[in-house]
């Protein structure tokens, strides 16, 4: 038997829309990919979606049945020359139509996007473009404005199952071995290897197939093929990335520790830097806990100084505890709404002047200037408390900072109370006004 000469995920291609397993809202009855081509003149879209999931397939699908002439090109390799050569075909067949397919549009820069766009918005091309990365970010907004994007899931294991019942079987394009049947352990293995990606399924179905002995796959022999070279669905620095620590930021938040390690120990397999976790932990501690449990910023520091020490695999665990602390810990985000109510005076009110009366006064000159005059210690005070104000002018009596009625901040309330009605009673007449001591209590 010939050794076919092109791999089998190339082989089995869907030739149709017909062939295509999955995505039914695009391609089944009444689907939009469906509808788009009964559309004249045909629009330009954009396919978007995990790797594996049949994008380009889609879009060469769509692209021979419009009957226009069809150019092609891959962002990673192509550059400007070769978008204007594009053009060139394009304005050569301006009366027939051009679709050009450009594959990874996200590489394209956006001096070699913005090439396309006259060209697009005048006719001469329709684009027919793949992406893994959220076009929102990786596509110029002009360019995205006179395209349609279509999403294109993630494969089910149902859909991945059909797929490989199809290449056993296919005799034409697929292994055409009617004899071999694959273990249940071997097929769940595939189907969690794949991971929602149709060309990794094939490509570890056609390893496995040539290394098997007999007409049984089993499992020991999908994973001595494989060798448990398995990689998951993210991308460091892209929209994955985002959705996946957003993920775990929330689990914090709603106090599940059993989303906040599944969200975590994800984005670790998947190979995040830890010290990027270990970070955001940190942020977390103080944005949503806080002082409703002061304990958390250390404990999320510590997990920071094991990933530093020890390094994964072994800090994997610090990481797991810390989360686990974290998403059981009393919730505050007191000091956050205290921070942005201040930022916003900040910048709303300039620098407002410190008041004289807490004013270093280290020089004569600032002395007579009246900096430090009806300063009052604390110390001073029976129960520590001095009568005075210490934001600027046209800030007295702001609330910054409210404790929460969970954990330590209970706590903080009520000292924060006590401490208010201590200066509200230290402040009477006989004080002599805010910020004055009374005569019975000795000066600094």
């Amino acid at each position: 038997m010939t050794k076919p000469s092109r791999p089998l995920a190339d082989r089995m291609r869907p030739r149709s829309f017909d062939e295509v397993l999955g995505q039914p809202e695009l391609v089944g009855e009444g689907g939009a990919l469906r509808a788009v081509l009964a559309t004249q003149p045909l629009p330009s879209l954009v396919f978007w979606g995990p790797p594996g999931t049949g994008k380009t397939t889609l879009a060469r699908i769509r692209a021979e049945e419009s009957g226009y002439q069809f150019v092609s090109m891959s962002a990673v390799t192509g550059g400007k020359a070769d978008v204007k050569k594009a053009v060139e075909a394009a304005l050569e067949e301006k009366e027939r139509g051009t679709v050009l397919f450009v594959d990874e549009i996200h590489r394209f820069n956006k001096a070699q996007q913005d090439a396309l766009l006259p060209f697009v918005e005048d006719g001469t091309i329709t684009l027919l473009a793949t992406t893994t990365e959220n076009p929102s970010f990786e596509v110029i907004g002009a360019l995205l404005s006179r395209c349609r994007v279509l999403v294109v899931k993630r494969l089910s294991e149902e859909d991945l199952g059909a797929l490989l019942d199809r290449a056993i079987r296919d005799p034409e394009r697929g292994l055409g071995d009617r004899a071999l049947t694959v273990s249940p352990d071997a097929r769940r293995l595939l189907l969690s290897v794949a991971d929602g990606d149709a060309r990794k399924l094939l490509n570890a179905l056609e390893l496995a197939a040539g290394s098997r002995t007999g007409e049984e796959m089993g499992r020991e022999e999908v994973e001595r093929a494989l060798q448990d070279r398995r990689s998951y669905l993210y991308d460091r620095a892209g929209e994955e990335h985002f959705n996946l620590i957003s993920a775990l930021h929330k689990s914090l938040r709603g106090s599940d520790p059993q989303g906040a390690v599944y969200w975590l120990v994800r984005m670790i397999e998947a190979g995040e830097d830890p010290l990027y976790v270990a970070r955001r932990m940190v942020r977390f501690a103080s944005e949503d806990v806080g002082l409703a449990d002061p304990r958390a910023l250390s404990v999320a520091l510590d997990a920071v100084q094991a990933v530093h020490f020890v390094g994964l695999p072994e800090a994997d665990l610090a990481l797991v505890q810390a989360a686990v602390y974290l998403a059981t810990a009393p919730k505050s985000n007191s000091l956050y709404r205290a921070a942005g109510h201040a930022r916003a005076d900040v910048r709303g009110k300039g620098s407002l002047p410190v008041p004289l009366h807490i004013r270093n006064a280290p020089t004569a000159l600032m002395k007579d200037l009246g900096y430090g005059p009806g300063y009052l210690s604390d110390h001073d005070f029976p129960e520590h408390v001095a009568p005075q104000e210490y934001l600027p002018r046209g800030l007295a009596g702001t609330t910054y900072y409210a404790p929460g009625p969970f954990g330590f901040e209970e706590t903080v309330a009520r000292r924060m109370a006590w401490w208010a009605e201590r200066r509200r009673q230290a402040s009477g007449p006989a004080s002599g006004g805010l910020g004055q001591p009374g005569a019975d209590v000795p000066r600094d």
